[in-house]
């Protein structure tokens, strides 16, 4: 039996004591996943909710024990989110201190999870809330998390040794006693610095009064492992003026928690070489997605994958046909023997069939006998999540085309049936239908469902859109195109627009959008790739130039893009 398993007692219940990393949600670890999955109650700050709840049992209820407060925690009592599926208390409950709140929700007999920031062994006071525990005789266990002195510089592309090795200080500037900055001057090892970003410059001059020399090599990051990370590259006694240089201080955001390292590994000649996460190609660029969201989760994947910061916007909403009746008799076709083939051209004609088989009680046994086609990778990959293996998919292009290109003539010696199952959608083209009729086929065209635009996104994304707050759109289909500037309106000219394919930029230039990426192929994930070597070529250009890395919203705003006339 896993420890994050072990069941509850009657009386005291169980507490995980659980780290939740640095702010990457991809840094749990699958004990704390586990543990998280099998939580009867979740105690988490609120710096760590979003996290860890998204991998909490569904149904859970949200309890903020102090929604007001915008200021930093008093050590000891930090501002305490309660997830609990059995809570049903609305506003805010008086404001109890951690080790209080964890043993309340442990009593009977439930799974608790605390999770905290970071490590709870380094990054928190977490050993009190144990102790606090054991004296009750509450059983509790540690799922330990990855530390943030030790994730955000490896994020940040500083390592803290190397085959020669070298002696590593943790210090925490908020904390440091005399003789901690004393220790720590004296030494040539490497110091990782928790500090606040306002203090990081005073953290410096500690370690040069101490005896650090004043040019020894410092690095700072904010918002470690996150998209929103920014690291700069300075010596103990630069800090301050590269900060300020920068127009990072003085600021309101001042308080916020950097992560610093000094000593020679953090030079910024060997960052530029190691610093694998902010020279991802779309580094921070919030792009748009106008898809469904189940046809956006692929993609907006990959996306995260080049560092970017996906935000889907459904542009259409799928419905039922008007009439189900010709959609119930071809699914009653399948099961009678009917058809030879069934071709599938969409993920929702997949999720469409499928829904309609279990409203009959029917699974992909039914598909026995039958040949199956998918038009592309992803509905491949939603007919396999059905239990379903395609017999043809594409081997060239992923579109109606393409399929034909290597769907079989009618051979009535080999073919016993003629006739194949086409559900698609209500607005979809004939091309398929007519490829399949000369090549001596039989086909039932039968709408699975209607495609219909879907109701506009909140204002504040519409601001974004039509003010230049986002770095680029993907236009997945030419009605992505019509249904976002319908119900939206028109990019902005900062943002780069990117097209599936020839047609769809057609349709964006026709609504005078310039188009400045187009997949090679007409796929998503190529869309996604196009876009992430288009960022790449930008990044080195502006690094060849000299000129700081930006991202295209951060271009003073100008008239919307129109097409030229000239």
């Amino acid at each position: 039996m896993s420890p994050t398993t072990l069941p509850a007692g009657l009386e005291h219940g169980h507490v995980t004591f659980l780290g939740a990393g640095p702010g990457d949600p991809g840094l749990l670890t699958l004990r704390a996943v586990e543990a998280l999955a099998n939580a009867d109650v979740l105690v988490a700050g609120h710096e760590v909710l979003d996290v860890v709840r998204a991998h909490a049992r569904a149904g859970v209820a949200v309890v903020n024990t102090d929604p007001g407060s915008s200021s930093d925690p008093v050590p000891g009592t930090p501002q305490l989110t309660v997830v609990d599926g059995t809570s049903t208390t609305v506003g805010a409950p008086a404001e109890r201190d951690a080790a209080h709140l964890v043993m309340e929700a442990a009593r009977g007999g439930r799974r608790v999870v605390r999770a905290v920031s970071g490590d709870p062994g380094l990054d928190t006071c977490a050993a009190e809330e144990m102790l606090a525990c054991a004296a009750a005789g509450v059983p509790f266990e540690v799922v330990p998390g990855i530390a943030a002195a030790v994730g955000v510089p490896a994020y940040a592309g500083v390592p803290l040794r190397d085959t020669e090795g070298a002696d590593v200080r943790f210090v925490d500037a908020r904390t440091a006693s005399d003789r901690c900055w004393t220790e720590v001057g004296a030494s040539d090892g490497t110091v990782v610095v928790s500090a606040t970003l306002d203090s990081v410059a005073a953290a410096a001059g500690e370690l040069v009064s101490a005896g650090r020399k004043p040019d020894t090599p410092m690095s700072v990051t904010i918002a470690g492992t996150t998209t929103r990370q920014r690291t700069w590259s300075a010596t103990l006694g630069t800090i301050a003026q590269t900060l300020k240089q920068a127009k990072v201080l003085p600021s309101p955001d001042g308080g916020r928690s950097v992560i610093a390292v000094v000593g020679e590994r953090s030079a910024a000649a060997q960052r530029d070489q190691l610093s694998w996460f902010e020279s991802k190609p779309l580094f921070g660029w919030k792009v748009l997605v106008p898809r469904t969201k189940e046809q956006a989760a692929s993609l907006s994947d990959q996306l995260r994958s080049y560092g970017a910061v996906p935000h889907e916007v459904p542009t259409i909403a799928v419905e039922p046909p008007r009439t189900p009746q010709q959609m119930e008799r071809a699914v009653k076709g399948l099961v009678t023997g009917r058809y030879e083939w069934i071709a599938f051209t969409s993920v929702n004609a997949v999720k469409a069939v499928r829904e309609k088989f279990e409203e009959y009680g029917l699974d992909a046994r039914a598909f026995a006998g039958i040949k199956v086609a998918a038009v592309g990778e992803q509905t491949a990959k939603a007919l396999v999540a059905f239990g379903v293996k395609p017999d043809l998919v594409p081997s060239g292009e992923q579109s109606a085309a393409g399929l034909l290109e290597d769907w079989p003539p009618y051979d009535p010696v080999f073919d016993p049936i003629d006739r194949v199952f086409l559900p698609r959608a209500d607005i979809a083209t004939e091309t398929l239908v007519a490829g399949l009729i000369e090549l001596g086929w039989e086909v039932d065209d039968v709408t699975a469902y209607r495609t219909v635009r879907a109701s506009p996104p909140p204002a504040e994304t519409r601001e974004a859109i039509k003010g230049g707050g986002f770095d680029a759109v993907l236009f997945t289909s030419s009605s992505t195109v019509r249904n976002l500037v319908g119900i939206a309106g028109k990019p902005h000219n900062v943002t780069v627009i990117a097209c599936i394919g020839p047609a769809t930029a057609k349709t964006a230039e026709e609504h005078g959008l310039r188009v400045d990426v187009m997949a090679p192929e007409p796929s998503v994930l190529k869309l996604a790739e196009a876009l992430a070597e288009f960022g790449a070529r930008r990044r080195a250009a502006a690094l060849e130039a000299g000129d700081p890395v930006t991202r295209p919203s951060e271009r003073r705003p100008g008239a919307r893009r129109r097409r030229s006339t000239t």
